[in-house]
């Protein structure tokens, strides 16, 4: 069983959730700015560093903000390099005053 990301609005943030139980891997703290949302830490619990689960958490918030309808102020340096790293799947989605640091050259 895969892992999921699951949005807590109660706590302001996304938790990625082992599939095998629901043991809590990790978080992405949030908080709302308008028409967008300011994602200002990523975290993975002690013994789980180096599996790949940030990207997978990551990557989970990022396609649920999406899908909410808002953009995103990725002042997580964990996220903005996530972003960085994958520009033609995620710039459009950031808040178009920061989109153009994220954006390949000649990107639109």
């Amino acid at each position: 069983m895969s892992n999921r990301v699951v949005h807590v609005p109660e706590l302001g943030r996304y938790e990625l959730l082992a599939g095998d139980g629901g043991q809590l891997l990790g978080f992405v703290d949030y908080l709302p700015a308008g028409a967008s949302v300011i994602v200002s830490h990523t975290e993975v619990d002690e013994g789980h560093e180096g599996q790949g689960l940030g990207a997978e958490l990551v990557r989970g918030a990022l396609d649920a903000i999406r899908a909410s309808g808002k953009t995103v102020i990725p002042t997580c340096p964990f996220t903005a390099a996530f972003i960085h790293r994958h520009p033609d799947e995620y710039a459009d989605l950031v808040d178009p005053s920061m989109r153009g640091q994220f954006q390949r050259p000649g990107g639109s």
